[in-house]
């Protein structure tokens, strides 16, 4: 065995852990709420899980007084959603505590300006949906409201493996605060 070579697969392996506990923390908390709210049977609920609709955008995010925080209202699944700005561009995300990193498919990072070599798609990954790859990449900014956070770690997955940017820890620990009250999340930099 080459010296090294035991890290090297462990963080494989751990980053891998974590992406797919993360996915399935979400999918498992969510889904049993999904489909007692739409009456879908299981199949065809998860397939449109997380697609983006009108009826479930998330009711305008109502900043706190100050400049640097932000209060999001649950949507009627009990998410937390909210217009962020990722690297300048705008992107609608959902905030996943169970989530260890920040999480978005390869068509948004191509729309962030990650190209060739930054999605070097080497970590394999399991998800709900099966098998994929992941590509490690440092995001510049992650804004929402008057929150501004940088460098922030975060993974790209194929875009058949996630279908909506999941804001995790690695955002979430570089605020002053994040809490959840009467039904809304505070977020305070």
């Amino acid at each position: 065995m080459k010296p090294g070579l035991y890290r090297k697969d462990f963080c494989f392996m751990l980053v891998r852990t974590v992406i797919f506990a993360s996915i399935a923390a979400v999918l498992a908390t969510q889904a049993p709420s999904f489909f007692e709210n739409t009456g879908q049977q299981p199949a065809d609920a998860l397939s449109a899980n997380y697609l983006s609709t009108e009826s479930d955008k998330p009711a305008a995010t109502a900043p706190v007084s100050a400049s640097n925080a932000i209060r999001l209202q649950a949507d009627a699944q009990g998410h937390y959603t909210g217009s962020f700005k990722i690297n300048g561009k705008p992107v609608q995300g959902l905030i996943d505590t169970g989530a260890t990193y920040v999480a978005l498919n390869e068509t948004l990072a191509r729309r962030l300006g990650y190209t060739g070599n930054q999605l070097d798609f080497h970590y394999g990954v399991n998800t709900a949906n099966g098998q994929t790859k992941a590509a490690h990449v440092m995001l510049d900014r992650v804004e929402i409201g008057g929150i501004r956070v940088r460098e922030v770690e975060a993974f790209v997955l194929k875009d058949d493996a996630l279908t909506t940017t999941l804001v995790g820890m690695s955002f979430l620990r570089k605020l002053a605060s994040y809490s959840v009250a009467d039904g809304s999340l505070s977020l305070k930099q």
